[in-house]
């Protein structure tokens, strides 16, 4: 009932809907008083012929003519009485068949729907909301970062001016406003003074309008904006944005620094505090195809393995696990600790100075930044694009005019002497061909592949990916740790880095002891006492309750140490 109440006083509230009503009912009086004239002319013609019937009869046979349903119990017999029969008739079907419904429709129904859509879309926030995140556009990262902010139970709102586009994200579970968002008063409505965040991924253009806008209403509200491009990096900082990033631009650099050769052996990427989580390809060390037990990594370097990563499948290791050459192994230490690692451990990697090590497919802006970083990195590569003006790049000289999917092309390119292919087309549907594609040439070769929806990444790793990097969640990543700094972010799909109190449960208990990794999946990295952050604890170290542990695992994982 009170939604029906909330429908209607925005229906008559509107200037629009009260303007439709207006002209709904001027309709209606006109066909009221061409009814009392018919039914003024029957009764006349009637008594020409000399007949007599009551005023409600007239209007009776007035309302069965024009609406065609003529039961013929009551007829003229002159032809005047005739001619007026078919006035009536056609008239009655020109207004009530043909012009009523469109005017109802057009007038009434169309208006009274959009009245519903908007009744459920709220257009202000209590002023009593604060620390919340304004969301300005839906695409692939802020979806993706509504799935942080709720894990995180932080408060948000996505702004759209489109009632239909506010009604389709409310079917799906999303929290929306409506309301124009090149006008400040939009954004007073949202009180966005008080939010903790403004997340604008528009289009260049319309990110720097709403900026502007932005900051009539606000100058400490903090906005983070993605640039599409790099020239546009300038005007959107000025603009009032206290953060611009180009995920394309850090893609593609994550991307091809996973590729063999490029840097000294793991790849940080994640940080907390003093802890440093890597990752590290197994190819190419000398601690390939050995169990962890015999590596004896946390004894000589002080580093733990957290857990090793196998076709995109993380698991808990344990001293029996095997280092498999196509795995990657998940560190976590300090910087000394993990400097000690790769001088103990270095990458054995070998390049042929004639041959190109690595393959790009995708000559997009993300592939000629991995061509880029490689360069500068002094590792030969060759770049695959079948668009010529594409291919007519920076890196013109080392790129292979054709299609990815013909194995000539590939041939012509290296795959047969490469050692990593890194996969940066704009459609994941190609991509995880070009994977698997890849993959069936060549068993041995390295596979990095970007994939922009975070639901195709498991696809690629079954395709044969060994290293697969989302665009959705590396931008979600950066965006979230603004708002949580002293959390960690990876932008490896499918990890996470928790950090809860221990609680009564696990006091006085061991690591070991307390079988979290066993139970759960989640390994414990750190430990965080009275302000002193220890990483990468000896299993024999005591838990208080007041600790703060910091641990990994898999998302799927999440709710059974939430529950532990």
């Amino acid at each position: 009932m009170k939604f029906l109440f909330t429908q209607l006083l925005y229906f008559f509230q509107h200037k629009t809907a009260r303007r439709n009503l207006a002209t709904l009912w001027k309709f209606f009086a006109f066909l009221l008083l061409i009814i009392c004239v018919y039914s003024v002319c029957f009764h006349l013609l009637m008594m020409y012929e000399d007949r007599y019937y009551s005023w409600i009869t007239g209007f009776y046979w007035t309302m069965t003519v024009m609406s065609t349903l003529g039961f013929g119990d009551i007829t003229f017999h002159s032809d005047f009485g005739l001619l007026f029969t078919m006035i009536v008739l056609i008239s009655g079907v020109l207004f009530l068949l043909i012009i009523l419904p469109f005017t109802f429709i057009q007038f009434f129904y169309a208006p009274w729907l959009e009245a519903q859509e908007s009744a459920r879309s709220p257009r202000k926030l209590p002023e009593s909301i604060r620390d919340h995140v304004i969301i300005t556009c839906v695409d692939p990262v802020t979806t993706r970062l509504i799935e942080y902010l709720n894990r995180q139970n932080i408060q948000y709102y996505i702004l759209t001016d489109s009632s239909q586009e506010a009604s389709a994200l409310l079917d799906q579970g999303y929290k929306v406003v409506v309301g124009e968002p090149d006008r400040p008063e939009t954004y007073r409505r949202v009180q966005v003074d008080r939010a903790a965040l403004v997340v604008v991924t528009n289009d260049d253009l319309i990110s720097t309008n709403i900026s502007f806008t932005i900051r009539q209403v606000s100058q400490d509200v903090p906005i983070v904006t993605n640039a599409n491009h790099e020239h546009s990096i300038d005007i959107l900082e000025f603009s009032g944005n206290i953060s611009v990033y180009e995920f394309m631009k850090m893609l593609g650099e994550s991307l091809s620094r996973r590729a063999y050769g490029v840097g000294s052996g793991a790849a940080v990427i994640g940080r907390f505090d003093d802890l440093l989580i890597s990752e590290l390809p197994v190819r190419y060390t000398a601690i390939e195809g050995m169990t962890l037990a015999e590596s004896g990594i946390r004894q000589s370097t002080g580093v733990t393995v957290i857990g090793i990563m196998d076709e995109g499948r993380f698991g808990a290791p344990n001293p029996r696990s095997v280092i498999e050459p196509h795995a990657i192994l998940m560190l976590a230490g300090s910087t000394s600790q993990l400097k000690a690692f790769e001088e103990a451990y270095p990458v054995t990697y070998t390049q042929d100075p004639d041959k190109p090590q690595v393959l790009i497919l995708g000559g997009g802006r993300v592939g000629q930044v991995a061509a880029q970083t490689l360069a500068e990195h002094g590792i030969k590569y060759r770049i695959v694009e079948k668009r010529a003006v594409r291919a007519d790049g920076p890196h013109n000289e080392f790129t292979i005019l054709g299609d990815a999917a013909d194995i000539n092309t590939l041939k012509a390119a290296g795959i047969e002497s490469a050692k990593s292919v890194i996969v940066t087309t704009h459609s994941d549907d190609m991509n995880i061909y070009l994977t698997f594609y890849c993959r069936q040439l060549r068993a041995d070769i390295q596979i990095i592949s970007r994939s922009i929806l975070e639901r195709n990444v498991s696809k690629l790793h079954m395709a044969g990916a060994d290293l697969v990097m989302s665009y959705s969640s590396l931008g979600a990543g950066v965006i979230f740790q603004l708002l949580r700094p002293n959390e960690v972010s990876l932008f490896t799909e499918g990890l996470i880095v928790m950090n809860k109190k221990a609680g009564t449960d696990l006091a006085g208990k061991s690591i070991m002891e307390s079988g979290i990794r066993e139970k759960t999946g989640f390994s414990i990295i750190a430990i965080r006492r009275e302000d002193r952050l220890t990483v990468s604890p000896p299993p024999q170290t005591e838990i208080n309750e007041q600790d703060e542990l910091i641990v990994i695992g898999t998302a799927e994982n999440e709710k059974l140490f939430t529950e532990l």
